[in-house]
């Protein structure tokens, strides 16, 4: 069932860098939640796999001893911390589902400290660098909403952000706003070329999700220079998270190297506004879009 909550609520999103050693950054990650919370944030959604390094930077089984049991130890602190700041935390975890069965997976705790849901991350990417394939199965959730004590969310990880069919159909389900957890960076070799290219295509696809589905989209990243454990250039991540409105107007968007909390006001009438305006569900073609289930239509 939906919410019938429409009031207006407070993201935060904590953009930090990630300890070496992992039993420190949940630590960490809880207190940043509680400091998002006594800004006055009500909902707040931590960076990608933020309990650790971002370890798909090579195919390494010692990293699979990283993954967790949902419900676990994450989902047990960070449950104690919604509870005690009356808050919603959106956690990005390494999910061991069960004997060789792992997923990249947003728990999604109510202000309760209660797990609402999982949100398995659909699409899964294999490039230098980021070999998740290795790590993760793809999702078998499907894409969810979220009913929340603040409102209705959506949730969806990192690779996920480059697909218009996932923010769409995330937001036909009625979420208010879309939130992406997010490790994304440059190879260091290739910044001075492609760099900002590469980060203003990021910038640019999200902001023309919140456009397309009139929705409020919220992108939180990590910073830092990563180096993988076995050698090599690493991944500098570029930060650079924000909020977007319903118009695709940038809110809010932090630096690209400072640890920060980003603060926005999410407003669930001004969707009505937007979309009475620029009413792109209504005239949605429903009947002609059958190719989009194909691989490809240009053989």
């Amino acid at each position: 069932m939906k919410s019938s909550v429409v009031s207006p609520f407070r993201v935060g999103l904590p953009q930090i860098s990630i300890p070496a050693d992992p039993r420190h950054s949940l630590v960490k990650a809880e207190e940043f939640v509680r400091q998002a919370a006594r800004l006055g944030a009500q909902v707040i959604c931590l960076p990608e796999l933020f309990r650790s390094p971002y370890f798909c930077q090579q195919e390494d089984p010692e990293f699979f001893t990283w993954a967790e049991s949902i419900p676990g130890p994450a989902t047990e602190a960070l449950g104690q911390v919604a509870r005690e700041e009356q808050v919603v935390i959106l956690a990005s975890l390494f999910e061991r589902r069960g004997p060789g069965v792992y997923h990249n997976t947003l728990a999604v705790i109510d202000a309760d400290g209660t797990v609402l849901g999982l949100y398995r991350k659909m699409h899964i990417p294999d490039d230098p660098g980021y070999y998740e394939k290795y790590f993760f199965a793809p999702g078998d959730t499907g894409f969810k909403n979220f009913d929340t004590r603040f409102g209705r969310i959506g949730g969806l990880v990192c690779w996920d952000q480059w697909y218009p069919e996932a923010a769409r159909l995330t937001a036909l389900h009625g979420a208010v706003a879309l939130f992406y957890p997010t490790a994304i960076g440059w190879h260091p070799e290739e910044k001075a070329q492609f760099g900002v290219e590469q980060q203003d295509a990021w910038i640019t696809v999200q902001r023309g999700h919140a456009v397309a589905n009139g929705i409020y989209v919220a992108v939180v990243n990590r910073i830092g220079h990563e180096l993988p454990p076995g050698g090599g250039p690493g991944i500098e991540f570029w930060g650079n998270s924000f909020v977007a409105g319903p118009m695709g107007e940038l809110l809010c968007r932090a630096s690209a190297d400072k640890e920060e909390i980003l603060l926005a006001e999410i407003d669930p009438a001004r969707l009505e506004t937007v979309r009475q305006h620029w009413p792109f569900f209504r005239d949605r073609r429903i009947d002609a879009y059958a190719g989009i289930t194909s691989r490809y239509l240009g053989d």
